[in-house]
């Protein structure tokens, strides 16, 4: 490909700090560095590769198979994550920018660290995030190690993100992308400071539609595809039903009471239900409930009001920090309890135990499912995150001063 012709769009700026970030200290230059793409076959990843391949860096597509061909429902569909369509989109751009192109299969690596324990948080009354998990163990940590054994520098995806050295921190960051909208920060709080400094994410400075529009440029048949929505390895985005026929021992009944105690009905399975649901609970007593907890010891299933769902604090456990190398002392950061959410002020504190985190919020936040991932910020950049612990509030001591 001729990519002389083509308009190339300038990148954006940093956030509001307005920082730059670099590839390392002392950066190779690209011609002398060797990068792994991670190609779904989508848009995002596919431009990423003709980024890199434009700026001169000896880049290198590589398709992850992490589908087992004996899941439930486990046809692959005509498109998504893993579709025969998705591996034969990325060949065609590889064969289009002219890169070495590959197939590898992951898929033991990806049953053990991203589906067995989906299943097995749901089971246990949590409510996991199986892309992040993939994000950090496979993508991050498979990938990059099978990007090692090729002499490569980095690996490459198409996320929004920007990744680099902060020479003023002195510590290798992600921070928010130019695109509030696909903003995809949050995904990025569990990686170390060694695979930051092999990851490269080149669509952080670019906006979504700069992107599409530059796929069109490109002549990229993938230019005008659609995101994929759904958990790759449940094409059709019901997680019960592939609860239900992966683990048919998830469909056990129990009690579904009130937060009084008192026993409203019953429940079909705790893998069922998540904090904060509403619809789906079977119950019609004049008013709306919502699932406030979930005691898997127990088998039940906890329901009140909106206004029990409110909690002034949570635990985070198995903290990875990014920004800063530990919390010594309380920190004021903003906080995204899951993906979608709006980032909400908030003070950390240490723990009791290693890799623990007490967050107590300005105001009472609703949402707080156990399971999930909660994301500090300080700024545009992540300070670091952890999975939100299956605790009550009250589990938070009271700070020392009161």
């Amino acid at each position: 490909m001729d990519m002389s012709r083509i308009r190339w769009p300038e990148p954006e700026p940093g956030g509001p700090t307005g920082r730059r970030l670099q590839r390392g200290p002392e950066p190779k230059p690209p011609e002398a560095t060797r990068v792994v793409v991670a190609m779904s076959g989508g848009v995002d990843s596919s431009v990423a590769a003709a980024l890199l391949r434009r700026e001169g860096y000896d880049v290198i597509g590589i398709t992850m198979q992490l589908w087992p061909s004996d899941l439930p429902m486990g046809h692959r569909g005509e498109s998504g994550c893993c579709s025969l369509s998705a591996v034969e989109d990325a060949r065609r751009v590889a064969h289009k920018l002219d890169i070495p192109y590959y197939v590898l299969n992951f898929e033991k690596p990806f049953t053990d660290a991203v589906i067995e324990p989906f299943v097995e948080a749901y089971l246990s009354g949590l409510t996991p995030n199986p892309c992040l998990v993939c994000n950090q163990q496979v993508k991050f940590g498979t990938l990059l190690e099978k990007a090692l054994e090729l002499e490569a520098d980095y690996v490459a995806t198409g996320h929004y993100v920007r990744v680099g050295y902060d020479p003023v921190r002195g510590r290798y960051v992600a921070a928010r992308s130019a695109d509030p909208s696909k903003d995809q920060s949050y995904t990025m709080y569990g990686q170390t400071q060694t695979q930051l400094s092999h990851t490269m994410c080149p669509l952080g400075g670019y906006r979504k539609e700069t992107i599409r529009a530059l796929a069109l440029e490109l002549g990229l048949g993938v230019a005008l595809k659609p995101d994929s929505q759904e958990i790759c390895f449940i094409p059709d985005n019901d997680y019960r039903r592939f609860l239900q026929q992966y683990r048919p021992e998830a469909h056990t009944p129990g009690i579904m009471r009130d937060v009084s105690g008192k026993v409203l009905g019953t429940h079909r399975g705790i893998a069922f239900y998540t904090v904060g649901q509403r619809r789906g609970l079977g119950l019609n007593l004049g008013r709306p409930y919502y699932v406030v907890a979930i005691d898997a010891e127990a088998n039940e299933v906890i329901v009140g009001s909106e206004d029990d769902l409110k909690r002034p604090g949570m635990v985070v456990e198995d903290v990875n920090w990014v920004a800063v190398e530990s919390l010594t002392e309380p920190m004021d950061v903003t906080v995204k309890v899951r993906y979608g959410a709006e980032e909400t002020p908030a003070t950390l504190e240490p723990g009791s135990h290693p890799g623990e985190v007490y967050v107590r919020f300005h105001e009472p936040q609703k949402g707080i499912s156990p399971g999930q991932a909660a994301v500090f910020y300080d700024e545009d950049a992540v300070v670091g995150g952890g999975r939100i612990a299956a605790r009550k509030e009250l589990d938070v001591p009271a700070p020392a001063h009161v």
